[in-house]
């Protein structure tokens, strides 16, 4: 793909690709991703392509390979969403108070900047290692743990107090204001 190996054109194979990806999946959208995946994995794996073989059978066939590991992918998150749905439906729902404020924390976590929020989603929610994480995020390991100490804290000042951030945009309708309660 860097045009060193004789015979290696990756682009005049495209318009190919393009076509068999999109007779696999149906979409545009998708048929775009999936030739992508398949030219990266192809790049990644362009010394394992034998000098005088058809690059266009290894394309396919890397294109092919792709497509099914997206369907495999897809089966297993069907799997895991179904089993998911089966124990949410023999859960017992929560009672009021603790629906409202698992809603406040959600609405706490939201509140995060988002670095925060991103770094301790791939922590703590991801179960991504603090490297796995950083490198995710491209920063490294030091401001990734600084950033996820940083969230925790701001959460734990939210369980402590026991409210959410103030709500501003409701207001008492009917009152006089000055009502003592």
């Amino acid at each position: 793909m860097n045009g060193k190996t004789p015979g290696f054109n990756v682009i005049g194979q495209l318009a190919a690709l393009r076509r068999y990806a999109l007779s696999l999946v149906r979409n545009p959208d998708e048929a775009e991703d999936l030739v992508h995946d398949a030219l990266v994995k192809a790049y990644e794996r362009q010394s394992t392509f034998r000098t005088g073989a058809s690059v266009r059978n290894w394309l396919m066939s890397i294109l092919h390979n792709a497509h099914i590991d997206r369907l495999r992918q897809r089966r297993s998150q069907e799997r895991r969403h179904d089993a998911a749905a089966e124990v949410a439906e023999t859960s017992v729902p929560a009672n009021q108070d603790h629906s409202v404020r698992l809603t406040q924390l959600r609405n706490a976590f939201f509140a995060l900047p988002e670095e925060q929020r991103e770094a301790l989603h791939l922590v703590a929610i991801e179960e991504l290692s603090y490297q796995e994480a950083a490198e995710t995020l491209g920063i490294p390991v030091g401001t990734l743990m600084s950033r996820v100490a940083r969230a925790r804290q701001r959460l734990r000042a939210f369980e402590q107090s026991g409210t959410a951030a103030p709500v501003t945009h409701l207001r008492i309708v009917g009152g006089t204001g000055d009502d003592k309660q």
